[in-house]
């Protein structure tokens, strides 16, 4: 971890999606954030990738959701975009739940939180 109280988003979203996978929890990246080559850059923006897209992705349907999707931000600090907030929007509006999470911690209760929504077997 790093030496100060607030760790990296990417410290963050290695922690939650280590848990994830150790919990069995299907889900995927979306690297959209990075710095990249101008070459490179324009392929990934020809072949779909869109600013603001949230970073992770947990396709699971839960309650009235189709899935969840979770923008990462670290602890203290990380602000959230204009296209971030569009897409949350967006998201929300068709039907997903999509929230931010400040940390680990604040992300894995939010993945805890959908996944009760889910009917409970009988």
């Amino acid at each position: 971890m790093p030496v100060n109280d607030c760790p990296t988003e990417d410290y963050e979203q290695i922690r939650l999606c280590t848990w994830l996978t150790l919990q069995c929890i299907p889900h995927y990246s979306i690297p959209n954030g990075g710095f990249r080559r101008f070459k490179e850059a324009v392929r990934l923006k020809r072949t779909g990738v869109q600013s603001g897209v949230p970073d992770l992705c947990i396709p699971i349907a839960s309650g009235i959701y189709h899935g969840l999707y979770v923008e990462l931000k670290r602890k203290k600090g990380g602000k959230v975009s204009d296209n971030q907030i569009y897409w949350l929007a967006l998201l929300r509006e068709k039907g997903y739940y999509a929230e931010i999470a400040k940390g680990y911690e604040e992300a894995k209760a939010i993945v805890l939180h959908y996944l009760s929504l889910a009917p409970k077997a009988v």
